[in-house]
């Protein structure tokens, strides 16, 4: 399974973006494989419809997951249609190596 995760650097010991379609970076973590995959996110400047082009960024890559601080009610409903779990993590501080292990831990 593919989660991508919202990532204020491209590195694990990076923190948590908490916006969606504005981060600075997507993570994308293979749980099979245990790879990650740093993306800059394109759509960050956007003057609109960040949150949609992000999602379709993230989809290309059969993401079934997305871990983020925060999802605007647009994203909230078109990720519900696409069958894609959000998890909101309000923790800032978390580094993406954290989150990745707390991932690792949930699915045993």
């Amino acid at each position: 399974m593919k989660i991508a995760i919202t990532s204020t650097g491209n590195s694990p010991e990076s923190t948590l973006d908490q916006r969606f379609g504005r981060c600075a970076y997507f993570v994308v973590y293979d749980t099979e494989s245990g790879a990650t995959e740093f993306i800059p996110n394109p759509n960050k400047n956007a003057e609109d419809s960040a949150g949609s082009a992000s999602l379709q960024l993230l989809t290309s890559r059969k993401v079934s997951k997305i871990v983020s601080g925060e999802f605007g009610a647009k994203i909230k409903d078109l990720l519900d249609r696409m069958k894609i779990q959000l998890i909101v993590l309000r923790k800032p501080e978390k580094t993406i190596s954290q989150i990745i292990d707390l991932l690792d831990h949930t699915k045993n």
